[in-house]
């Protein structure tokens, strides 16, 4: 037999499997069909109106609990122009856990000036002193709510107020100007404002406070501004000594009685000294 002769008869060969093969696809049992249509790949979307509810159920109730999320921390004393919109009007917990995982530093700078009495002025600094130049972007601390962008020409200068997701309120006073609005909804490290030195001030400054419920906590009780992280994630207000900002600024110095006490008490030590000379 010739390669010639080969050749054809196993290329007829290969023709009559092929054929065989296409008309065996062709005629395939009814139970194999259905398999083949039950595949994934021939699915169609589905339409099951069970699911479609189910689904609503679960959105509609998400927007229920976001509804309420918003109305209970933005809903109660929000609309005040003051930095301290509860006063007396708010029962404050003795202990409260608030979530600070978050924080982003306001401004990069360095304190200038702490937390606490300031006997010069005879009066309390609730907030810090971050270092920045005139212009210098200020960013918010968490994530929340915008409630005041105000002028107060003989303390904070322009400011903003910010109420968080996490109870608290953050106060950034001396700005140039403002890049959010009231009621605006923010993200932390989003911008809100342009550093400053209005108000009174004695060079280009950011006041930072934090506060919950209207009680102002030592900022560097919550925030390691060196290195511009939370001390811990969650911090653990105590209603005692104001989120442990006490031992930064005890109690006494508050009043106005015991600064003209101590004003007093100097001046009494420096006539002794001059009667001595």
């Amino acid at each position: 037999m010739t390669f010639k002769k080969l050749s054809s008869i196993l290329a007829v060969t290969f023709l009559s499997i092929a054929g065989f093969s296409a008309q065996a696809q062709l005629r395939l049992p009814a139970s194999h069909a259905n398999q083949h249509s039950s595949l994934i790949a021939n699915q169609k979307p589905s339409t099951n109106p069970f699911k479609l509810e189910n689904n609503n159920i679960l959105l509609n109730d998400l927007k229920e609990r976001e509804a309420q999320f918003d109305e209970e921390i933005f809903g109660q004393f929000w609309n005040s122009e003051r930095v301290n919109p509860y006063g007396t009007a708010v029962t404050v917990p003795d202990h409260h856990d608030i979530d600070v995982s978050e924080y982003t530093t306001p401004c990069p700078g360095h304190i200038t000036s702490n937390y606490g009495y300031r006997s010069r002025f005879g009066r309390m600094h609730y907030g810090i002193d971050l270092k920045l130049q005139v212009g210098d972007t200020v960013r918010a601390a968490f994530s929340g709510k915008v409630r005041l962008t105000k002028y107060e020409r003989g303390g904070y200068g322009y400011y903003v107020v910010v109420r968080h997701n996490n109870g608290m309120e953050t106060v950034y006073g001396h700005l140039s100007r403002f890049l959010v609005k009231p009621d605006q909804y923010i993200k932390a490290g989003d911008p809100i404002a342009l550093g400053g030195n209005t108000g009174r001030s004695t060079g280009a400054h950011l006041h930072f406070e934090t506060r919950y419920l209207g009680i102002p906590i030592n900022p560097a009780a919550i925030i390691d501004f060196e290195n511009q992280v939370p001390h811990k994630d969650v911090f653990a207000f105590d209603k005692r000594t104001y989120g442990k900002s006490q031992k930064y600024s005890p109690a006494k110095r508050h009043s106005k009685k015991y600064a003209k006490k101590r004003r007093t008490t100097r001046k009494a030590t420096v006539r002794k000294a001059t009667a001595k000379k």
